[in-house]
């Protein structure tokens, strides 16, 4: 089972990359945060996850250890693949994602692509006591930062919901923020994302 890789970054695809071991080739299925730093030629390294099945073996590979981490926390869940968990570790850190099952947060969790309710629900029933292991990677600090940004993301969202925006499409345009963004800032950068379409 492989559970680490480093070498040099040959191909970089939408949602993967080819990673040159020693000759060798490597497909790595990674998130949204870790494809976005990679370059072609440079060296890299990722936590891997072997994900088995009958018809093939996938990996999946991240840079940040805290997103590994919850990469594999929420496989763990019933009903949760490796694509689905792959998802959600693209659009929320682990600080955020820690700090929302610890609040029982319904609504934060119920933004993440292919979470619905029952989804949510689970994850805060099935997680409730996992994630306390996952938390003490964080400070107190990484922990307020995540309840301030998830507090003007909930804003930002109501406000982009009173202008006719669907949840899909508000989680979408919020997806990229920046991060520690205050509410105006979020609407507005959600806004531009919107009209650009």
């Amino acid at each position: 089972m492989i559970g680490y890789l480093s070498g040099k970054i040959k191909f970089i695809f939408d949602d993967a990359c080819i990673l040159d071991v020693h000759g060798v080739g490597y497909k790595i299925f990674v998130d949204a945060k870790t494809r976005q730093n990679l370059i072609v030629g440079e060296d890299a390294e990722f936590f891997i996850h072997t994900a088995v099945r009958d018809d093939a073996i996938n990996l999946f590979g991240m840079k940040n250890r805290s997103a590994f981490e919850l990469f594999e926390l929420l496989l763990t869940v019933s009903g949760f693949g490796a694509k689905s968990a792959l998802a959600v570790v693209s659009k929320i850190s682990a600080a955020e994602f820690s700090r929302a099952v610890a609040a029982q947060d319904l609504k934060t969790l119920m933004r993440l692509p292919g979470v619905g309710k029952k989804s949510a629900e689970r994850i805060l029933l099935e997680l409730k006591e996992k994630v306390s292991s996952l938390a003490e990677n964080f400070s107190a600090e990484d922990f307020q930062v995540a309840k301030i940004f998830s507090t003007a993301q909930e804003d930002a969202a109501e406000a982009l919901e009173a202008l006719g925006y669907t949840s899909a499409e508000i989680s979408t345009a919020l997806a990229a923020a920046p991060k520690n963004s205050l509410t105006d800032q979020l609407i507005k950068f959600a806004l531009k994302n919107l009209s650009g379409r």
